[in-house]
């Protein structure tokens, strides 16, 4: 057992998740590698202190490259907004220190290629934070649909629908300025991302994108409030998506269906511990979706519960995500997703933008 120094860029709501995932990961998976919480940025000396205080590092900086250049700080986590994104880990790949970042990679396609690159060439672990496909339901799911036990994928539907703009009265803020942040750039990516990981490969896309709200109190919207997709996997399945910050009622409307030649499967996230599955074998009369609660037979469940049905939750996923990170240094071998992965998700994205703006099919590989 070893430890390793870890820097945090953003000490926000990302920010925390993640001090305290570095924080719980070697209890609940007993890590080669021990995190320590080295130092953490901020955007002011006094919210860097705050944060240092708050959640148990060691100093704290509000000079991005003073965390990256220290050489205490062995690993970057970084959780800043997207147009930072790119600087940050240019440099820390610079140095060889491994890198992990949230969704998406970088505030734009040119961003994310240039941070491959980077990853690529100095050979250190990077990861992008995806974090909702590693609930032990999601993970359970993809291993149904690799082992065949739906049969051949014919359909999936996708959706990430939120709320927390559906009141046209709620003022403007930076999430209502840029396109990377707008619904697209924001919520899109995690379902595009659970579309890849369960699916395999998006071929073409079929976009409209919409702002509902034009203005707000405070001043005018300039990025989308929703937009559908429709898309064709290179598997031959076909497919569609929904994306939404306005979906009155939905909290944590992440969800989707997959049909197929045997079977289908079914999931919401606001219900993440459970797995809706349907066999089409048995007698007719007794055909039909079964719910199964997750428990210690389930990928990633038993280090947190050993009770089946108890369940897990947000902050789990993000303990699963540094335990993966630590074990990508650990063994020198990439875990999914990579930055390649974070970029095939942006180029995903960027199709269906350009597909919204011309009207027309988009060929993801043109992209």
């Amino acid at each position: 057992m070893s430890e390793i120094g870890i820097g945090i860029l953003g000490g926000g709501y990302m920010g925390k998740a993640h001090a305290v995932a570095m924080s719980s990961v070697g209890a609940v998976f007993d890590t080669a590698l021990r995190p320590r919480l080295e130092m953490v940025c901020a955007s002011s000396p006094d919210s860097a202190e705050r944060y240092r205080h708050a959640y148990g590092f060691a100093r704290a900086t509000d000079e991005w490259q003073a965390l990256v250049n220290d050489p205490r700080v062995e690993a970057v986590v970084i959780a800043t907004p997207q147009e930072f994104h790119r600087q940050i880990a240019e440099a820390a790949f610079a140095l060889g220190k491994s890198v992990f970042c949230e969704k998406p990679l970088g505030a734009s396609l040119d961003d994310s290629a240039a941070m491959v690159a980077a990853a690529e060439a100095s050979g250190v672990a990077n990861m992008v934070g995806f974090n909702y496909i590693r609930t032990p339901a999601s993970q359970y799911a993809r291993a149904l649909i690799a082992a065949g036990e739906i049969g051949e994928i014919t359909w999936f539907r996708g959706e990430h629908t939120e709320d927390f703009y559906a009141d046209p009265q709620a003022p403007a803020t930076w999430r209502t300025t840029g396109m990377a942040n707008g619904t697209m750039g924001d919520l899109a990516p995690h379902m595009v991302n659970a579309a890849l990981a369960l699916m395999g490969p998006i071929s073409r896309v079929m976009a409209e994108v919409e702002t509902v709200h034009k203005t707000r109190p405070g001043g005018a919207v300039t990025n989308d409030d929703h937009a559908q997709m429709m898309v064709r996997f290179e598997n031959g399945a076909m497919g569609s998506m929904y994306f939404s910050r306005i979906a009155t009622g939905r909290k944590m409307g992440y969800a989707y269906e997959i049909t197929g030649t045997k079977g289908a499967i079914r999931f919401d996230q606001e219900d993440q511990n459970a797995l809706w599955l349907y066999r089409m074998d048995g007698p007719e009369a007794t055909r039909g979706f079964t719910k199964i609660l997750t428990g210690p037979a389930h990928p990633d469940y038993e280090p947190f519960c050993q009770g089946p049905g108890h369940g897990t939750g947000y902050q789990d996923q993000i303990i699963i995500e540094a335990r993966d990170f630590l074990r990508a240094i650990e063994t020198g071998e990439a875990v999914w997703p990579t930055f390649r992965d974070g970029h095939e998700v942006n180029r995903v994205i960027a199709a269906g933008l350009a597909s919204a703006n011309e009207e027309t099919w988009k060929n993801i590989n043109d992209f």
